[in-house]
């Protein structure tokens, strides 16, 4: 696992939002925060974030929080289940305190396994709206990002592709690329597909998408829509921020990739449930010994420049309604998402697994 440091602690206080109320709210809680106790106030001079996002973005992000406040940011990078691990082995003496991964099914089981407690930050609560949030405050959502389906212009949209379920239309045989289906976003697609059809027909669902596969699942998302002009496949199932990225590449190549690709929002009718949709999230560490320090760390997450640097940076949807959307993200059309709470329940999403695997869905 790679450690960061953010060392910033030695510049000066300068915030960049407008927002007045936001900073009033700010302002006290900074005022809280110095006249504690003299021991207490120097644990406030760091943070130490368990983080599975792996952006490059991040980096700015623990910057700015690091200018505003003084405060350095610490972080541990590592896989979502090794961070749950290394919390739970190190128990009270852990150096964490805020706990952060692109999973809204591992944020569930963060706070199942009892690593998390109440960030209690009314702000965050009146930012992040309540279905992107735990409901019972453990942890709320950073950013967005959809799994779509994706084809390729030139050839037009595959006629009756509308739905996730239409993946497994025999019409569409061999002409899917798309990853393992061990990947957390697959885990969560097929979670999403069980709890809006059941068992036996997710289970025909992923029997057909694994019949309907160009090759045997290989790479990351990238990789399946890269796939598509050189004919190697006609679908891809993808997430949005990478195709996002490939279009704000300045590699002629790249932007070359993103003008032949279209995307598809799947289950846009009316009464259907919407687009599938994914999160980052954080929560605070139950035994974070800078506990005052993570929650100004937490409500920075919801202010509005980190929204916009989490969201511009990285071609991720804001959580905040109304922080701005990347234009690339934008041009690729607008959806109604469908709602993470199938997302929560770690028991379903082991299913899903096990069902995809039975499928021949490797």
């Amino acid at each position: 696992m790679a450690t960061t440091l953010a060392n910033a602690s030695h510049l000066r206080y300068a915030s960049a939002t407008s927002h007045e109320v936001f900073m009033l709210r700010r302002h006290l809680l900074a005022l809280a925060v110095i006249a504690a106790p003299v021991a207490a106030s120097a644990q406030t001079q760091e943070v130490n974030v368990y983080s599975a996002r792996h952006y490059d973005t991040d980096a700015q992000l623990y910057e700015a929080f690091t200018r505003e406040t003084g405060i350095r940011v610490r972080t541990i990078q590592g896989d979502a289940d090794q961070l749950m691990a290394r919390i739970q082995s190190e128990g009270a003496n852990s150096p964490a305190d805020v706990f952060i991964t692109v999973d809204a099914t591992r944020l569930a089981r963060a706070a199942q396994a009892g690593i998390l407690q109440p960030y209690a930050i009314p702000h965050v609560d009146e930012r992040v709206p309540a279905g992107l949030r735990d409901p019972n405050g453990l942890w709320f959502a950073i950013t967005k990002r959809g799994r779509v389906i994706m084809y390729d212009r030139q050839a037009g949209p595959p006629p009756g592709l509308t739905r996730y379920e239409d993946l497994a239309d025999p019409r569409f045989r061999g002409q899917i690329c798309v990853r393992a289906s061990n990947h957390p976003y697959n885990i969560a697609l097929a979670t999403d597909m069980l709890a809006a059809d059941g068992t036996e027909a997710t289970e025909a669902w992923a029997r057909g998408v694994a019949a309907n596969l160009a090759r045997p699942p290989q790479g990351g998302d990238r990789d399946q829509f890269r796939a598509i002009p050189s004919g190697q496949c006609r679908i891809a199932i993808a997430n949005t921020y990478y195709l996002g990225h490939v279009g704000k590449s300045e590699s002629p190549a790249d932007r070359a990739i993103f003008e032949r690709i279209g995307v598809i929002f799947p289950n846009q009718a009316a009464g259907d449930r919407g687009t599938h949709i994914n999160v980052s999230g954080a929560g605070l560490v139950k035994t974070a010994p800078h506990a005052e320090a993570a929650r100004r760390f937490l409500d920075f997450l919801v202010s509005d420049e980190a929204q916009r640097i989490v969201a511009l940076g990285n071609m991720e949807y804001p959580a905040v309604p109304g922080a701005p959307t990347d234009p690339i993200l934008t041009a690729m059309g607008s959806f109604r998402a469908d709602s993470i709470a199938a997302l929560l329940d770690p028991a379903r999403a082991a299913e899903a697994l096990q069902i995809m695997q039975r499928s021949g869905w490797r």
